[in-house]
């Protein structure tokens, strides 16, 4: 099985406003980048969609380690979400989640890809190269969103 490091990030103006997702993928012998973006969206979307193109993106199983900045991403995937699915996809408090069918997206990617995912909490703008590539995808991403090359 391949390992690969993943690098997500989400950008937004406004939020609600114009948003971007950036993913820097690394292997042992390539780096791939994606952005995109969307004219209407919120960080948390953009966090959520940069994650789930990044591990769309991926041919076959591999050994992920998968770098976010994002705590509602991760404790969202690793924590949050089993009580979510118990209660049929509503919070603690009886309210629906939000972003309810990108967390499912991600949960059967999560459960079905064959993936080994390592999800890592990085700082976000700390220096961490990897996440400040993402960053800058992401911010490309708004571009785009915007209509600017």
């Amino acid at each position: 099985m391949n390992h690969i490091e993943i690098y997500t990030d989400g950008a937004c103006k406004g939020n609600p406003g114009p948003g971007g997702w950036g993913v820097l993928l690394k292997s042992a012998s390539a780096e791939k980048e994606l952005f995109g973006g969307e004219a209407v969206t919120t960080n948390n979307r953009m966090e959520m969609t940069a994650v789930i193109e990044a591990l769309q993106a991926l041919k076959r199983p591999c050994q992920v380690t998968l770098y976010v900045d994002s705590q509602y991403v991760l404790k969202g995937i690793t924590e949050w979400v089993k009580g979510w699915k118990a209660r049929g996809w509503k919070t603690a408090s009886k309210e629906p989640v939000k972003n309810v069918e990108l967390w499912q997206k991600l949960d059967d990617l999560v459960a079905n890809s064959g993936h080994q995912i390592d999800w890592r909490w990085v700082r976000g703008h700390n220096g961490d190269p990897g996440n400040e590539r993402a960053d800058q995808l992401a911010n490309r991403g708004v571009d785009l969103a915007l209509g600017r090359r």
